[in-house]
């Protein structure tokens, strides 16, 4: 199998894009190809002291940095690495993309480049977040911002189909995100859309409220990629800062360090189970292709982790299983 990486996509890249690679081949036995800058990218390589034949470079002359507008940028820079990388799955030369570079550039790309697959009618980025019940999905969290009722529904259908294939679960409960648990409640939008999904043959619960994104009530979470993007970031930054408060007031008392000791194992494993990194990219489900798009921020285990769900996706036909569900037998 081969995985095509964007190495010039990342707050950090390519260092940290190469790392992760290197880790992602020696763990996952996969083959990789690093595009960008062939010098840089060779030289950290060395750098690296990697000198096995299961990572190549394929030069890209441009990088599409983050400020960039996405469609602009795409149309002006077909020598950027995601645009090259996103052709080399296109020609049948490598298996899946991963970039954590400019988001709407790799969704812009990606749906240009590889089209969508048959009767899906948007994009939608799926993320995967812990709960108190383990995992949840939620889609869109930024793809689609302007959607209609029926893209909500196909987005259902996409949660479901990855909830079971990818991450096991064989009756997945799907929820509406909403400002409240009542059908009446909602824009038309959201109503038209609970409609939809009522009639559907989903596993649907109904609407769930912001305060059940983490709290495992259901598997899969549906809304559109405006309220979708805003919920993610907001639940980072407030885990960002409950872990700066944290520190100020272990270092503010002498007790409280003492407790930090002895309580070490137990804050270890809370700093896993909510590291964003263990889970790797969001996949950019309902193109004919697979895609996954890694945060920004992106760290050495982020980057491996992205890989080994592309892997994933590759090894379980994941698009053939969505189209299976979007597009069933007559």
């Amino acid at each position: 199998m081969k995985i095509i990486v964007d190495a010039m996509g990342g707050d950090y890249a390519p260092a940290v894009v190469i790392q992760g690679a290197i880790a992602a081949v020696k763990e996952y036995n996969i083959d990789v190809v690093l595009v960008g800058d062939e010098e840089r990218i060779s030289a950290l390589l060395k750098k690296n002291k990697y000198r096995g034949a299961n990572i190549s470079v394929c030069p890209a002359q441009e990088v599409i940095e983050m400020h960039e507008p996405a469609a602009a940028s795409i149309r002006k820079k077909r020598k950027s690495s995601i645009v090259v990388g996103l052709n080399l799955v296109k020609e049948g030369k490598g298996d899946a993309f991963f970039s954590a570079g400019n988001t709407g550039a790799v969704v812009c790309a990606g749906t240009l480049s590889l089209d969508l697959l048959p009767g899906v009618e948007r994009p939608g980025i799926g993320m995967v977040i812990p709960t108190l019940k383990g995992i949840s999905l939620i889609i869109d969290v930024g793809a689609n911002i302007d959607p209609k009722p029926n893209h909500l529904l196909q987005y259902g259908i996409m949660a479901d189909a990855y909830l079971r294939h990818i991450l096991n679960r064989p009756e997945p409960k799907v929820g509406l995100l909403n400002i409240g648990e009542e059908e009446s409640k909602g824009t038309e939008f959201v109503k038209e859309t609970h409609e939809l999904l009522s009639q559907s043959s989903l596993n649907f619960i109904g609407n769930v409220e912001g305060k059940d994104l983490f709290s495992g009530k259901c598997d899969g979470i549906i809304c559109d990629g405006f309220v979708g993007n805003i919920a993610l970031k907001v639940s980072e930054s407030v885990g960002e800062a409950f872990q700066e408060f944290l520190k100020r007031y272990i270092k503010s008392s002498p007790l409280a360090l003492l407790g930090v000791a002895l309580l070490r194992n137990s804050f270890r494993k809370f700093k896993k189970d909510t590291d964003y990194s263990e889970y790797g990219g969001a996949p950019l489900f309902g193109v004919n292709g697979v895609v996954i798009i890694g945060h920004g921020r992106s760290n050495v285990n982020a980057i491996k982790n992205a890989i080994r769900v592309a892997k994933e996706e590759v090894e379980r036909k994941f698009n053939e299983k969505i189209l299976e569900a979007i597009n069933p037998a007559k």
